[in-house]
């Protein structure tokens, strides 16, 4: 039964603060919110990894998926990130790297996960990213890092997991999932907070050329107008990937400049609000669309984002005078 964190209990697990039930987002998007609690779990601090919120764009139909590079969790935590080759069954693999100490990220789908209850559990199939700390097969049960939580599945959940890939009933195979594996150094390395202030000084010059808010309230009108035709469960796909993933980058901004301010003692107090306004902004609008929707009454919601687009402006001109753009490549 490989098991590489063995402290770990699911009925016990306490989420990290940055999911704490206070934020405007508990939960951001599968691929970071695992993160932050794989690195918790491992004595690491997640905060020093979100200078990449800085580059979220808006890109025509949807906010950037944010997520951290390999090269950034190489650099910081000395986390190696790599993508695991598919060729034999799903659970043969993930026996073999967590044998070896080693994380599986494996994308599957949300009807077989016990900790999406309520949402797609047995009810609906979505794709989402999870983490495996623990698998056992003779009692077909695994244990894996998922949103903001740590969980456990078994029995019927457990082949639905671990069967992707397997045969249909005409005989083809179907895709394998895609897998990556994580290395944790034996060695933990100690955080270098100088080098997380040169990481969002090199994330910076990646950021957008122009205001991405200012970009999406151009085509937001037509977003709407687009939603009075959809079904109503369909509203909630929307805010994901609009709303919410702007929303949750920009909180995840935040607290990633308040962390950076105290631990590197630079004042970016003034920035860390600007970014906590677009957050608290973003999840107003996501509940003033919906009543809009609900009431066939949508005018003037594109309003409501100029004076997010404002703080926009001002964070990214408040940290270009604290910390100093760089290349990727310096």
């Amino acid at each position: 039964m490989p098991v590489i964190l063995p402290h770990l209990d699911a009925k016990t697990y306490v989420p990290h603060a940055l999911h704490a039930s206070d934020r405007n987002w508990i939960e951001t998007n599968c691929y970071v919110d695992l993160w932050i609690e794989l690195l918790a779990s491992l004595g690491m601090a997640p905060e020093a990894m979100l200078g990449f919120t800085v580059t979220q764009d808006f890109e025509g139909d949807q906010f950037t998926f944010f997520k951290p590079s390999t090269d950034t969790l190489q650099s910081l935590y000395g986390v190696e990130t790599s993508e695991l080759a598919m060729f034999d069954n799903c659970e043969r693999h993930f026996v073999t790297q967590a044998a070896r100490g080693r994380f599986v990220l494996v994308e599957v789908d949300g009807y077989f996960l016990p900790d999406t209850r309520g949402v797609t559990y047995r009810s609906g199939h979505s794709k989402t990213t999870i983490c495996i700390n623990e698998i056992d097969p003779a009692a077909r049960r695994l244990s894996y890092f998922h949103n903001a939580t740590y969980a456990t599945l078994d029995g019927d959940d457990y082949d639905g997991i671990v069967n992707a890939g397997g045969k249909t009933h005409d005989g083809l195979e179907t895709l394998l999932p895609y897998t990556e594996f994580v290395k944790v150094p034996a060695k933990r390395k100690p955080l270098d907070v100088e080098a997380a202030v040169n990481r969002l000084a090199m994330e910076m010059s990646r950021r957008p050329q122009t205001n991405p808010l200012r970009e999406f309230k151009l085509i937001f009108p037509a977003h709407v107008e687009d939603l009075l035709q959809r079904p109503e469960a369909y509203f909630h796909t929307y805010a994901f990937n609009t709303l919410r993933q702007c929303g949750a980058n920009f909180e995840l901004l935040a607290s990633h400049l308040n962390w950076l301010g105290e631990a590197a003692r630079i004042d970016l107090s003034a920035p860390a609000l600007s970014a906590q306004v677009i957050s608290e902004g973003m999840k107003a609008l996501q509940f003033k669309l919906a009543r809009a929707l609900a009431r066939r009454r949508p005018d003037g919601l594109s309003d409501f984002l100029e004076p997010l687009a404002d703080h926009y402006d001002q964070a990214m001109s408040s940290l270009d005078s604290k910390i100093a753009p760089r290349s990727m490549a310096a």
